[in-house]
């Protein structure tokens, strides 16, 4: 019996990095200067707090702020085309909760996809903590879809783009 308790805690280090090799999450950048531009379609974020969000790269010590979820993950499908890093360096994603307004980690994140709710580029994808405040959402604003972070695709991107003048 005492065979299998020194094995376990022998063990116990190997499983631990096997299951948290992920860095904690630093806290979201909380200043967004008034000339900030969104890379992706050069607009003053901070203008539209409610919608900002933020991509960022630890380890250059660079943040990049957009005006909603939509040109977060344009830059995110594609992130040299807009002056970013790889996507292996972006460590770390920012939302706001629609409703509370709160920092979520974008890929813990749950989205509305299909509202009348309209962000400050035209049709967006809604976020959330947590998948009951997006029911609740989707059924007063005329949601078709909730979709995870893991879920959202190039395309569903792109079609929420069109009609849209980038700079």
């Amino acid at each position: 019996m005492r065979c299998h308790v020194w094995k376990v805690l022998l063990l116990l280090p190997l499983l631990v990095a096997l299951f948290y090799d992920q860095p904690a999450l630093a806290a979201p950048a909380d200043k967004v200067e008034a000339g900030q531009r969104c890379p992706v379609c050069g607009m003053f974020v901070a203008k539209y707090d409610n919608w900002i969000t933020q991509a960022r790269d630890l380890k250059a010590n660079k943040t990049w702020f957009f005006d909603g979820v939509k040109d977060l993950l344009v830059f995110w499908f594609d992130p040299q085309a807009y002056g970013g890093p790889g996507r292996d360096a972006l460590g770390e994603l920012w939302v706001k909760d629609y409703y509370t307004l709160k920092w979520i980690a974008a890929r813990e994140g749950v989205y509305v996809i299909g509202s009348e709710v309209y962000g400050p580029m035209g049709h967006e994808f809604i976020p959330f903590a947590g998948r009951k405040a997006a029911e609740s959402f989707l059924h007063d604003h005329k949601g078709t879809a909730i979709v995870t972070f893991a879920e959202i695709t190039p395309a569903m991107v792109a079609s929420m783009r069109e009609g849209q003048r980038m700079r």
